[in-house]
């Protein structure tokens, strides 16, 4: 090595822990230059504390929460932007555990699932996607956990970096771009067995092909892992509802333990029956749908800390005529579906809100669970806790978002009114700041 290529190393070496110590010294600067926004909060939910305070100020500053206090501690900073929300509810932004952006939930009389995944380009199918997103922040959903592209491959992961990199508005996602199912457990299905069509899910057989198809997504930039443990159901001779299994205990096993190895969670699709004691023999960490929750499995959730999303909303559409095999299904699944959460509730199984929105309209309220969920005998602070801090709790985020604390992510929504006294309020949110900037400011709130 020649003396001046020495030299020169040496003065990198120096230069660079110098380069650093003066990036980590301006950091500190930079964020304290960010303009401070102050929101008067005439009631606040914070997510964990209930009823709500009264005459609260939030304190914003870049992209998160700087500090909350009462409003009569002392004169408002000097040139911050004031945000006068004294005559609205404040609380934190909501969170959907259960969505599907690629899904738009038309009347499959007129649109089928096979028609959006044979004749939608992938583009067009990301560009509605991107509607979606925009419409769930406008209601005031501020992060998503999006639980499948339904055939549109990893196109959640475009999705997500277009939105964090501002070239689109939209709620922070959680994703899980293709879930994963067996042969025979997923559309597209009945065409005639010499083609080859395209499913909504990636196909594994086998614990090999299972763990591998783990290890594909996430290597993809999977959040989490989706797997479908139960697919078709239908009512028996003596009226019961019965679900179709699909992966066994030892494929699941293979997907949990590589999701566990990357520090990621698996969510699992499972109405009842076999595939649901499946889901949680295998170790899944969060069961979605749990139309019909027996007495043990509800103990194993319990036990095993494993998390519950309902979904109740979207059961409730497209029944199809009652004398029918399809409708008696229709029906079963809601008449077991409330009483399960009860059930679930009663023993006290960590329970979070999802819609499976997608499944039905984007256009339609999000929010309509909430009132699902109390029919059933939620009280709204659990409701919104269910929203907001459980949430969060789940996705590995608390104190960051779901709740209005110093530090946590700017995710801050309002409504005129008290949600505690009226969820429906819930379904017209006028005020919208995710990551500190507002996207929606309704006329005539504040």
């Amino acid at each position: 090595m020649s003396k001046r290529f020495q030299a020169a190393a040496g003065a990198a070496a120096v230069a660079v822990p110098v380069a650093l110590g003066l990036m980590a010294a301006l950091t500190p600067l930079a964020r304290a230059a960010d303009p401070l926004v102050v929101i008067r909060a005439g009631r606040l939910l914070d997510g964990r504390t209930f009823p709500a305070r009264r005459d609260q100020l939030v304190l914003v500053r870049g992209r998160r929460i700087e500090a909350v206090r009462d409003a009569s501690a002392g004169p408002l900073p000097e040139g911050a932007t004031v945000i006068d929300l004294s005559s609205a509810t404040v609380l934190p932004g909501l969170i959907d555990s259960h969505t599907h952006i690629f899904l738009q939930g038309e009347d499959p009389a007129v649109l089928t699932y096979d028609d959006q995944l044979l004749k939608y380009p992938l583009a067009l199918r990301a560009a509605r996607a991107t509607v979606s997103c925009r419409r769930a922040l406008e209601q005031g959903f501020t992060t998503l956990r999006d639980v499948e592209t339904e055939g549109a491959g990893y196109g959640d992961i475009g999705i997500k970096q277009a939105i964090e990199k501002g070239y689109i508005p939209g709620p922070r996602l959680f994703v899980v771009t293709r879930a994963i199912s067996t042969t025979g457990g997923y559309p597209l299905e009945d065409y005639a067995p010499e083609i080859d069509v395209p499913k909504g899910a990636q196909i594994v057989d086998g614990p090999v092909e299972a763990r591998k198809a783990a290890r594909e997504q996430l290597d993809h930039g999977a959040d989490w892992l989706k797997v479908y443990m139960t697919h078709r159901s239908w009512v028996d001779a003596q009226g019961r509802l019965v679900s179709q299994p699909t992966l066994t205990v030892e494929e699941l096993r293979a997907i949990v333990d590589e999701a566990h190895g990357w520090g990621r969670k698996v969510a699992c699709h499972a109405y009842n029956g076999v595939g649901l004691h499946r889901a949680l023999d295998g170790g899944c960490d969060s069961i979605e749908h749990g139309l019909e929750l027996d007495d043990a499995a509800v103990a194993q959730m319990v036990k095993q800390g494993t998390w519950y999303c309902p979904t109740m909303t979207p059961y409730y559409y497209h029944w199809e005529p009652a004398d029918t095999p399809a409708g008696k299904r229709d029906r079963a699944r809601v008449a077991a579906h409330g009483p399960s959460l009860q059930k679930a509730m009663k023993a006290g199984v960590k329970i979070v809100f999802g819609t499976d929105v997608g499944g039905f309209s984007w256009t339609d309220s999000i929010a309509q669970e909430f009132k699902r969920m109390a029919e059933f005998g939620m009280s709204p602070a659990d409701a919104l806790r269910s929203a907001t801090v459980s949430a969060a709790e789940m996705l590995g985020m608390a104190g960051e978002i779901g709740v209005i604390a110093p530090g946590a992510y700017a995710d801050i929504v309002a409504v005129s009114g008290d949600p505690l006294a009226d969820l429906g309020l819930l379904e017209r949110v006028s005020f919208v700041m995710k990551d500190g900037r507002v996207f929606k400011d309704a006329s005539g709130l504040h």
